[in-house]
């Protein structure tokens, strides 16, 4: 027997009134109402961010130039995942604004992505992530270096990235854009099992931006501009023919 499994909104649900949609609205927790309302997987109260999609993203919009950007970087072979944020400085908000996801590549084919987004951003690997010793995982931020990322050691305290990530998140100085599809849906189940431990699965995405917040926006930096050649204005001498330059 075949299964079809289709995702609905209460808006495609006509025998909801709406006096009945915003009773049932009021009666769920905030974290729910996406799952509920609009068919989103996630969780209850395993959630280990449990929040209201819609208050986390936003549409997205060109980046400032004066913005500062970095990435985090998490690496493995199943999947490799880069989350890319743009700070605005000035008010301590950060948009997470572009995400690279790939599976089974070499490290050339991630570097030569990533550097296509911008290679005089910086990012933040964690080089001991995913059972590498410190020594392989040395070896593997220099391979990266090498072929042209700019890269630091990340800070992989998973507990206080954790409240870091959730802290900016609540206050509003954490936007995703919507656009970062393959991001959400990791954050709609990362979950703790019932011992209370990060359920360590599907979340290649979430660490990134764990350790993007955690430790890229010190490395953070604005594009470079381009520096004009004013050598002729500067020391030319006007005097002199510009035929014969006597």
């Amino acid at each position: 027997m075949s299964r079809y499994v289709a995702q609905q909104s209460w808006d495609e649900a006509p025998h909801l009134s709406e006096s009945q949609t915003a009773e049932l609205w009021a009666s769920i927790p905030a974290y729910q109402r996406d799952a509920r309302s609009r068919g989103f997987p996630s969780l209850g109260s395993g959630a280990i961010f449990p929040i209201l999609e819609s208050d986390i993203t936003c549409e997205p919009f060109p980046i400032p130039n004066y913005y500062a950007r970095c990435y985090g970087f998490d690496v493995g072979w199943n999947w490799s995942v880069a989350i890319f944020a743009a700070i605005d400085r000035e008010n301590d908000k950060v948009f997470l604004y572009d995400e690279y996801v790939r599976s089974q590549a070499e490290p050339a084919i991630h570097a030569a992505a990533i550097r296509a987004r911008g290679d005089w951003i910086p990012g933040v690997i964690d080089p001991a992530a995913k059972g590498r010793s410190q020594n392989d995982g040395t070896k593997l931020l220099e391979a990266y270096s090498d072929l042209g990322l700019l890269l630091a050691p990340a800070d992989n305290s998973v507990e206080a990235g954790i409240m870091t990530v959730w802290e900016r998140m609540s206050d509003g100085r954490l936007k995703i854009f919507s656009t970062l599809h393959h991001l959400l849906s990791e954050i709609r189940i990362y979950r703790r099992d019932e011992r209370g431990k990060v359920v360590k699965r599907n979340d290649h995405g979430v660490d990134a931006m764990r350790y993007l917040i955690m430790s890229g926006l010190q490395h953070a930096t604005t594009k470079p501009v381009p520096q004009r050649d004013d050598y002729d204005r500067h020391f030319a001498d006007a005097s002199r023919s510009p035929i014969t330059g006597y």
